[in-house]
Order: structure tokens, then C-alpha cells, then sequence
């Protein structure tokens, strides 16, 4: 079954995170409906209050929408959005963090450039 592998981070934080990973990667397609959260507590052996809080955090920012009476769906909009966050995300968590210590390294930006061009 799956399993939730991250202890320093809230449990509903990485639910949320992953029904963003399948909205971002195609598994979940805008307007389809999402797992119950009972689903979601029975896979990832869990409470379903908590799977709940992280679905809810996702209705919270437009990502997901309830229809009341069948369940959570994928709103319109939401991977473009997710993609948005996500890039700004990992410009802070890795572009930010390698500017500051290539600087500490006395790398140049030109030096940095080459760097990563060399790799890709």
C-alpha cells in the first residue's frame, strides 16, 4: 500500500502535495473527481479527519472544488495555477539558495551559467 515517508512534515500537508503531483502530472485531469477522503485515509493508513485537512487545504486555494452530494473535483485551472507555485517554489527552495552559495564561492553568474549548461 502506499505510505507517507516524510516525518518532518505535517501528514495533511503531504496528502495535499501529492493530489497536486497528480493533478500536475496528468493522473488527475481538471473536472474529474478526486479519491474520497476515507479513500485517502484507508490507502495511506490514516485518520480521515486528517486526509480530509489536506483536501480541504487544497479547496482553500481553488485547486479542488466539492459538488455537494458526490464529492471532491479537480477545478479548472488548477494545474496551470499548481505549475505557477510550483515554479516559484523552486526558484526560491533551489535557484535563490544556489545563487547564495555560488556567491559565497566566489562562482560568477557566467561561471554558474556554465555550470549548469555543462550538465544539461
Amino acid at each position: 500500500m502506499g505510505s507517507l515517508i516524510d516525518d518532518s512534515r505535517p501528514i495533511f500537508v503531504q496528502i495535499a502535495e501529492r493530489i497536486e503531483d497528480d493533478i500536475i502530472e496528468g493522473r488527475l485531469s481538471e473536472e474529474s473527481q478526486v479519491p474520497s477522503t476515507n479513500q485517502f485515509a484507508s490507502f495511506y493508513q490514516i485518520n480521515p479527519a486528517t486526509a480530509a485537512k489536506g483536501v480541504n487545504l487544497l479547496v482553500e486555494q481553488h485547486i479542488l472544488y466539492k459538488k455537494r452530494g458526490i464529492g471532491m473535483f479537480v477545478a479548472a485551472g488548477a494545474r496551470e495555477n499548481l505549475m505557477e507555485k510550483r515554479k516559484e517554489q523552486f526558484y526560491e527552495q533551489y535557484v535563490v539558495t544556489m545563487i547564495r552559495e555560488a556567491e559565497k564561492l566566489g562562482i560568477t553568474v557566467d561561471q554558474l551559467s556554465e555550470m549548469i549548461r555543462r550538465r544539461g
